[in-house]
C-alpha cells in the first residue's frame, strides 16, 4: 500500500465519530500487513486517553493564545465594552477601580468555548456523555452572550430579566437529567445517591431526588461561578483548579480497574470526559493570559454561566455532585454570600424598617475589597483556599 492508496480510500464508516482517533485508527488499520506498518506504528498513542487529553489542553491553549488578540479587536471593533454600571458600582463601591476597567471588551467567553469546542471535537471519542456537555456549553454560553448584549446594547446593568436566565438553565438541567435517567445505561447516574467519604449509594430508587440534585447542581453552579466572575482572573482561576480535580475523577470514573480499586462508581464511556477537562483547563489558561491583572478583556456572563454550567454537568455525568460541593468551595462560598445578604437584608428591612447587611458587600470577594484588600491579594487568596478545597475533594477517592 503506497500513500496515494491510502489518500485515495473513501471508506469512512458512519457509525464512528472520532475525528483525529479514528483518523489515526483508520490509517493503521489500512497499513497493517504492508510496508507501512511500522511507520504508522507511533499513532498508537491516540488510543489513551492521557494523551489526547494533553493534546485537547495544548490545542486549546494554543487556540486561544492565537485567537485572543484578534478576539479582543474584533470586541472593541464591535463597542463591546464594559460601558454599563456593574453591580458593585451599583451599590457605591470601589467607584474609582471600577472605573479604571470601563470600557474594557467583555464577552471574552466566546474565546474560552470556541477553543474549548473545537479541541474536545478534535480529540475526544464523540460518545453520548461528551456530547451532551459540549451541547450544553453551546447552549449556556448563547444564553450568557445574550445576558451580555441586553447590558450593552440596551445599556441595561442587569442584562436579560433573571426569570429567563433561570427558565433556559432550569429547562436544560431538566433534559441532561430526564435524558440520563430514561437512558438505561445511565439511569442509576439519577436514581442512586452518591455522598464523599463512602462508597455505597446513600439513597437508591430515588429518581426524583436524584433529578432535583441534578438541576440544583447544574443551575447552581452555573450562577455561582457567574457571581465571582468580579475580579480579573478570579472566576476562570478557580475553575482551572476545579477543572483539574474532575480532570482525575472523570479518568477514574471511566477506567474500570482504577474505579472498581478506589471504589468509586464506574462509569462507560466518562473516560473522554478527561478530554473535554483537559481542553476546559487549556482554553482557561490560555484565556487567563488575557484576563490577568489589568485585564485585556473579561468573559463576561457569555464564559461565566457556561462554564459553571459544565462543571456542574461533569460532576452529574461522573456520579460525584457533592464532591463539587468540597472542590468548588470558592464558589459555594460566593454564591451563599450574596443570598445570604439578600436574605438577611430583606428581613431585617420588613422587622426594623431599615436593612442591613451581613458582609460589607456581596459576592464575597468585593467585601475584602471593602476592608482594604488589594484586588491582586483578594484573587491570590482565593486562589489558595481554591487549592485547599481541591486537596480535600480529591483525598475523598481514597478516604471513603
Amino acid at each position: 500500500m503506497t500513500v496515494d492508496d491510502i489518500q485515495s480510500i473513501d471508506y469512512w464508516p458512519s457509525n464512528d465519530r472520532r475525528m483525529l482517533y479514528y483518523l489515526s485508527q483508520f490509517i493503521q488499520e489500512r497499513a497493517a500487513g504492508t510496508e507501512w506498518a511500522d511507520p504508522f506504528s507511533f499513532l498508537r498513542v491516540f488510543r489513551y486517553i492521557t494523551f489526547r487529553s494533553a493534546g485537547a489542553a495544548l490545542t486549546a491553549l494554543a487556540l486561544s493564545w492565537w485567537l485572543g488578540p484578534r478576539v479582543i479587536d474584533w470586541l472593541k471593533k464591535l463597542k463591546f465594552g464594559q460601558n454599563y454600571a456593574d453591580k458593585a458600582e451599583e451599590t457605591g463601591g470601589m467607584a474609582a477601580r471600577i472605573l479604571s476597567k470601563r470600557g474594557t471588551p467583555t464577552m471574552g467567553g466566546v474565546l474560552i468555548v470556541t477553543a474549548m469546542d473545537l479541541s474536545a471535537l478534535l480529540w475526544a471519542q464523540w460518545n453520548e456523555l461528551v456530547l451532551l456537555t459540549l451541547l450544553s456549553l453551546v447552549v449556556l454560553s448563547g444564553l450568557g452572550f445574550y445576558d451580555d448584549y441586553a447590558k450593552i446594547a440596551l445599556q441595561n446593568s442587569r442584562g436579560a430579566k433573571s426569570y429567563i436566565k433561570l427558565a433556559v438553565q432550569t429547562l436544560l438541567a431538566l433534559f441532561i437529567g430526564l435524558y440520563l435517567w430514561l437512558l438505561p445505561s445511565t439511569s442509576e447516574l439519577i436514581t442512586e445517591l452518591m455522598v464523599p467519604f463512602y462508597k455505597y449509594p446513600v439513597l437508591t430508587g430515588v429518581g426524583a431526588i436524584g433529578l432535583a440534585v441534578t438541576v440544583l447542581t447544574i443551575v447552581g453552579f452555573s450562577n455561582a461561578v457567574n457571581l465571582t466572575d468580579g475580579l480579573d482572573g478570579l472566576a476562570v482561576g478557580c475553575t482551572l483548579i476545579v477543572a483539574t480535580v474532575f480532570l482525575v475523577f472523570t479518568y477514574v470514573a471511566g477506567n474500570i480497574r482504577f474505579a472498581t480499586y478506589l471504589q468509586v462508581p464506574y462509569v462507560p464511556g466518562a473516560g473522554e470526559l478527561t478530554v473535554f477537562c483537559g481542553a476546559m483547563i487549556g482554553a482557561g489558561l490560555g484565556f487567563l493570559w488575557f484576563n490577568c491583572h489589568p485585564a485585556q478583556m473579561f468573559m463576561g456572563d457569555t464564559g461565566s454561566l457556561a462554564l459553571g454550567g459544565a462543571l456542574g454537568i461533569l460532576a452529574v455525568l461522573i456520579h460525584q455532585p457533592f464532591v463539587l460541593l468540597i472542590a468548588g468551595g470558592v464558589f459555594v462560598a460566593e454564591a451563599a454570600s450574596v443570598v445570604c445578604q439578600t436574605g438577611y437584608f430583606k428581613y431585617t428591612k420588613r422587622k426594623y424598617g431599615a436593612g442591613r447587611r451581613i458582609f460589607l458587600m456581596a459576592p464575597l470577594h468585593h467585601h475584602f475589597e471593602k476592608k482594604g484588600w488589594y484586588e491582586s491579594q483578594v484573587v491570590t487568596r482565593f486562589y489558595i483556599l481554591c487549592v485547599l478545597f481541591a486537596v480535600v475533594a480529591l483525598s475523598t477517592l481514597k478516604l471513603r
